[in-house]
């Protein structure tokens, strides 16, 4: 069974979106910090940080360059307002248990414990009305596993916290354009939705179905008709080179794709394809689609990164919750140096925001008070 929804928003009303920091020997820490710090992430929305409160306060104090806010905790049903001179901190450590040394820029068990333990923490207030939507930093897959979950990342770990197959969830990068919104007044972007995922390139291949690639279509096409506001334009990837060329090059064009695009104009979309790929991302990015299908994780990742990897947010979709995520990841290679960027968790901030007000019917959520 999966969880109920998360709770919608009333009028008038500032949601709680929790933030996890991923690993904290990646630069995850310091993206939330930096977010945090600005005031543009409280403008519409109450945040909490999700995590170990010791932990997390240690890591902020090894690494030089970011801002000195003191940690305050509070319960999950606090109600007071979120503001850029203090973080307000949920605790998820487990009490009567030794906190952990994690080491900067290391793959370890206990970086991957406190990641994962954040982010069911705050599934669970999620899923218990206590807050509207989850906002994560990146965590690394290789200490997630070996801290003992047999999951690929955030997406599988959610979906089977909410009871649901790995395959109910699909990822979502949004690359918001900021440009073509403020030329139009009207919300702009592309969005990327991946039919397989976290596997290598022969098990995505091998699980590819019509099935598979409409159910994405689907769920990118909700998420981006509630983004813009408007019907998308859906556009979906061919797996083989040049839309593999009347079959010379295979024929899953033919066999599973272009039946799943059939199937998709005839629920009502505006769905074209199979497109090949190494044309259809450059026709994307002027505009012409809102969104791709793409077959497999590469396909849909490496475009979306050159595009803009720190203008981008991860958004989940199939879940019964709100969540949403930078879309780069654990930045070992920069870890303390200052570099790190908090642009796609700003973005990921407000994409949250943006989808659990605009859910219906508009209701008072229990347990959150204004």
């Amino acid at each position: 069974m999966s969880q109920p929804p998360s709770q919608p928003v009333s009028v008038g009303q500032r949601p709680v979106l929790l933030l996890t920091c991923g690993d904290p020997a990646g630069i995850g820490p310091e993206v939330v910090w930096k977010a945090w710090a600005s005031a543009r992430a409280h403008a519409g929305a109450r945040l909490r940080v999700v995590g170990d409160a010791g932990m997390l306060a240690d890591t902020i104090r090894s690494r030089s360059g970011l801002p000195a806010l003191p940690i305050v905790t509070v319960a999950p049903d606090d109600p007071r307002d979120s503001a850029p001179d203090a973080v307000l901190m949920i605790d998820s450590s487990e009490p009567g248990v030794a906190r952990e040394q994690v080491t900067p820029a290391t793959i370890t068990a206990a970086g991957g414990r406190a990641a994962a333990r954040a982010v069911l923490t705050a599934h669970d207030l999620v899923s218990r009305g206590m807050a509207h939507a989850i906002v994560t930093g990146p965590l690394h897959k290789e200490a997630l596993c070996a801290a003992g979950y047999d999951v690929p990342g955030h997406t599988e770990l959610l979906a089977r916290a909410c009871g649901l197959p790995d395959a109910a969830a699909s990822m979502m990068l949004w690359l918001p354009d900021a440009a073509r919104t403020q030329a139009t007044g009207s919300p702009a972007g592309l969005g990327v939705v991946h039919v397989t995922l976290h596997e290598s390139l022969r098990t995505a291949i091998a699980r590819l179905s019509t099935a598979g690639i409409v159910a994405a279509g689907e769920r990118l096409a909700a998420l981006l008709a509630t983004l813009l506001g408007r019907p998308p334009r859906i556009a979906v990837a061919a797996l083989n080179p040049h839309g593999g060329e009347g079959g010379l090059f295979g024929d899953e064009e033919e066999r599973l794709v272009a039946p799943a695009v059939a199937t998709l104009r005839g629920t009502g979309l505006d769905a074209i394809g199979p497109l090949p790929a190494d044309t259809l991302f450059l026709r994307a990015s002027r505009g012409e689609f809102d969104g791709v299908v793409a077959l497999y994780h590469d396909q849909g990742h490496i475009p979306i990164k050159l595009l803009g990897m720190h203008r981008a947010v991860n958004i989940t979709l199939g879940l019964p919750l709100v969540r949403t995520s930078v879309a780069h990841g654990t930045g070992f290679d920069i870890v303390g140096t200052g570099a790190a960027d908090p642009a796609s968790m700003l973005a990921a901030l407000d994409a949250a925001e943006r989808l659990v007000t605009a859910r219906r019917p508009l209701t008072a959520a229990s347990a959150i008070t204004t």
